[in-house]
Order: C-alpha cells, then structure tokens, then sequence
C-alpha cells in the first residue's frame, strides 16, 4: 500500500509540475485572459488518459495506473482550476467566453479521450 501511495505522489508531482510549466508557457505566449492552459492540459491528459487505458490493457501493465493515471495525469489535469476558470470569466461579466470555455472543456476533452482510445486500439490492439 504504501508503495502504491508513493507511486500517486511522485506522479502527481510530476504532473502538477508539468502543469505548472504549462501555464506559464502559455501566459507568455498568450497572455491573461482566457484559459488556455487549462483547457489545453485537461484536453492532453484527456487525450493521454485514453491511450494509456489501452494500452494498460493490451501490455498488462495496469501496475502503472497509480504512478501514471491517478498521480501524473490526476496532477496534471485541472478540473478544480477549471471550475474557478469559468467561474472568474462570470464573474468578469463574459458570459460567452465563460459558456465557450465549459463547453469546449468537456466536449473536446472527451473527443480527445476517443481519439486517444482509438489510435492506442491501433496501435496495441
């Protein structure tokens, strides 16, 4: 058990980092505003998430779950930072980016979850 416990920390600080690192990349690209840094690392660990399930699967390496799926991916994806990112562009009075934005969170993370799953179906399967 506690292997396992120390497994979902270091994944998790290795997603929250790469997380981290994302958003101040993007900040810079982009600037303040909207969130596109949250939005894009819930989309790639949405994507990620679905070819690691297959291939879990397929190499029998559900092992790995801990490290990869509850720790770097749990540290990695945002949804508490996206629940206050849309509630900030409310608050902000922009409703339309405030909608856009829950929208595309949910409707393209969970395309990018399919993908994931086909093209690792692809691959390993």
């Amino acid at each position: 058990m506690f292997a396992t416990v120390l497994q979902v920390a270091l994944g998790g600080a290795l997603g929250a980092s790469a997380r981290y690192l994302a958003g101040v990349g993007v900040m810079r690209l982009a600037g303040p505003g909207f969130p596109f840094a949250t939005l894009g690392v819930n989309i790639l660990g949405s994507f990620l998430m679905g070819v690691f399930v297959v291939f879990a699967a397929e190499r029998q390496a559900t092992h790995l779950s801990p490290l990869l799926m509850t720790g770097m991916l749990g540290g990695f994806t945002t949804f508490s930072t996206f629940s206050l990112d849309a509630v900030t562009l409310l608050e902000r009075g922009q409703t339309g980016s405030a909608a856009l934005y829950v929208v595309a969170s949910v409707l393209v993370s969970l395309v990018a979850l399919f993908a994931g799953l086909m093209l690792a179906r692809g691959i390993w399967a």
